[in-house]
């Protein structure tokens, strides 16, 4: 039994559905695989924009109708009968959005009424895949990974209940399993009264190794535009690397670096049962790719990281006294209740930086509720670089020619803060 997890760009359009049934057929086969699916192409970053007009009570028709447009679009070019019931589903899904963007309460919890918003990105593109395969002639069972993937109430963050989830999805799901294929969605879980939650931002990498955990899967996939693991983003590095190998460790620590390839929470499901985790390309399917596994290496090739969007943020006391161990337990509870992580941090006598991802309300809360205690400085706009495995020419490469706010450097990481 495997798990195959698609993203966004590998259902951005309809030649993209069309190669996702090619991959299928020639090597996934007709039963024993479970299929979690993104939302199409940026359509999460559009859901986003139109819940910040909605939430705002300002008019969001026009963002809308062109989310509309877009899923209409593709459906039209994979389905030639009008009378194909994606139609009229699809259409169903997006007036039950377009009711939830109208009855956001004023005041509303963002954090709440973002997953039941945003959430419809994997609803449209796993009902589009399912109809899709099934005039493929690929049978398969469409499920609800609400209805399977259990957490608490941290919205946009949920916290898995895997007693519960695992005992559901082995309670119903390997029988269908033995016949069809199964469609499903990722990045979202539900609670006990019926809400839905997300699973993090990428939290579709998630979502499978949940699945392929719970159903002690011979191994998982994971379908990119790249050709596997890569040793830095191509879109910033021209002189990428491919790891054909790499274990379970080294991925992790990657991963909360800020590698984009594999979502930070994915690997400890996997690892805990042993289940190999492939990187390949929908691109060329027949290439290698990566494995990561339970293995080990002396040497690798440093790992490039880079996180966009930064915020570097200060913090004394105002009496000019050392930083504490109680301050820093004060700053530390505040950045938890926020939900602000920590990428990078430095402490000195009588300061103490983070370097967090830029969020301006959270930004603005915590300033809010520490202002009384501490002198705060910000600067944003910044990005985070991080070397994995360095030596002096990564090092050399990455610092030259920047500005550079702060700098760290561990036994086998490299990190510097700059704009």
């Amino acid at each position: 039994m495997k798990v195959y997890k698609f993203g966004g760009a590998s259902v951005k359009s309809a030649e993209a559905f069309r190669n996702i049934a090619h991959i299928i057929k020639t090597f996934g086969g007709d039963k024993q695989l479970l299929l979690v699916v993104s939302a199409m192409g940026k359509t999460t970053n559009a859901l986003e924009h139109i819940f910040d007009l909605a939430h705002k009570g300002e008019p969001f028709d026009k963002e809308y109708q062109q989310c509309l447009a877009y899923h209409r679009e593709v459906v039209e070019e994979l389905f030639a009968s009008e009378s194909n019931p994606v139609h009229e589903r699809l259409e169903h899904l997006f007036l039950q959005l377009q009711q939830s963007l109208q009855t956001v309460p004023s005041g509303a919890s963002y954090d709440k009424f973002y997953d039941q918003v945003v959430s419809f990105g994997e609803l449209f593109s796993s009902t589009i895949l399912h109809y899709f395969l099934t005039n493929q002639s690929l049978q398969n069972t469409w499920i609800d990974s609400r209805k399977y993937i259990n957490t608490d109430t941290s919205w946009r963050e949920g916290r898995v209940d895997w007693n519960w989830t695992e005992r559901t999805i082995k309670r119903d799901l390997p029988e269908i399993l033995q016949n069809q294929l199964i469609v499903t969605q990722g990045f979202l879980g539900g609670t006990n009264n019926g809400f839905t939650t997300t699973l993090g931002r990428e939290g579709s990498d998630f979502s499978a190794a949940i699945f392929a955990y719970c159903l002690d899967a011979e191994a998982m996939y994971i379908w990119k535009d790249v050709e596997g693991l890569l040793n830095a983003d191509p879109k910033y590095f021209t002189d990428t690397i491919r790891y054909p190998e790499i274990s379970y460790q080294e991925t992790v620590e990657m991963a909360y670096y800020g590698a984009s390839v594999i979502h930070p929470k994915t690997i400890k499901p996997l690892a805990n049962k042993l289940i190999p985790l492939y990187v390949k390309s929908f691109l060329n399917p027949a290439a290698e790719g990566t494995k990561i596994c339970n293995c080990r290496f002396e040497v690798l090739a440093p790992a490039y990281i880079i996180k966009e969007n930064q915020c570097l943020i200060s913090f004394s006391v105002k009496d000019f006294t050392f930083i504490s161990e109680k301050n820093l337990g004060t700053i530390f509870n505040a950045l938890s209740e926020l939900r602000l992580k920590i990428n990078l941090m430095q402490n000195s006598a009588i300061s103490f930086s983070i370097c967090t991802d830029y969020n301006q309300e959270r930004l603005h809360r915590l300033i809010q509720t520490l202002n009384d205690q501490f002198v705060i400085h910000y600067n944003t706009g910044l990005r985070l670089f991080t070397v994995k495995n360095y030596d002096n020419n990564s090092i050399n490469k990455l610092s030259a020619d920047k500005e550079i706010l702060l700098e760290q450097r561990t036994r086998t990481t490299f990190q510097l803060v700059c704009r």
